[in-house]
C-alpha cells in the first residue's frame, strides 16, 4: 500500500511528521488525509494521533477532508488583490459553480482561497496541485479549467 511504502522511506523520528504527511497527501487523488491514516502514522512513529490532528489542522496545505482531483487555490495577498485577483475568483466560481471551500459533485475541484504563491511580480496567481499560473485573466483561468476538464474524458 502506498502509506507503507511513504513510511518505510522515513526513520521512525516525528521530526519526519510534516514530510510524510505531506508526501502521502498529495499522492492521493482526493488530497487528504483519513482518521485510518492518522492511526496507522501514529502507530509508525509512535506519537499521539491528537498530535498529528494538531498538525494537520494547523497547516492549511494539509487536509482531513477530501478535495477534487484538482485543488485549486488563487492567492488573495496584497499584490493579487490589487491587481484584480476579485474578477479571477470570480470566473472561477462561474466556470466551476462552486465556492471557496467547496468541491464540485464530480469530485473533479475544489477552490481555495490561499495565502501568497510567491508570484508578486506576475499576479494575480493560483496553483493547481503542484503547478502555478500567473499573470492570469478571466479568460485564461476559463481555458486552464476547460483543458483540465478536458484531459479527464
Amino acid at each position: 500500500m502506498l502509506l507503507n511504502e511513504i513510511l518505510s522511506k522515513y526513520p521512525k523520528d516525528e521530526e519526519y511528521l510534516i514530510e510524510i504527511l505531506l508526501e502521502y497527501q498529495t499522492s492521493k487523488k482526493n488530497h487528504y488525509i483519513s482518521s485510518e491514516d492518522v492511526a496507522r502514522i501514529s502507530k509508525h512513529l509512535d506519537i499521539p494521533e491528537s498530535q498529528i490532528c494538531s498538525v494537520i489542522s494547523f497547516y492549511t496545505l494539509l487536509s482531513m477532508t477530501p478535495k477534487g482531483k484538482y485543488v485549486v487555490q488563487l492567492c488573495h495577498d496584497v499584490p493579487c488583490f490589487v491587481n484584480d485577483a476579485m474578477s479571477i475568483y470570480d470566473k472561477l466560481v462561474e466556470v466551476l459553480g462552486i465556492k471557496d471551500g467547496e468541491t464540485t459533485q464530480d469530485n473533479l475541484f475544489t477552490l481555495e482561497i490561499g495565502e501568497c504563491l510567491g508570484c508578486c511580480n506576475d499576479s494575480p496567481a493560483m496553483r493547481i496541485n503542484d503547478q502555478v499560473f500567473t499573470g492570469l485573466t478571466p479568460a485564461k483561468v476559463e481555458q486552464i479549467i476547460n483543458d483540465l476538464r478536458g484531459e479527464v474524458k
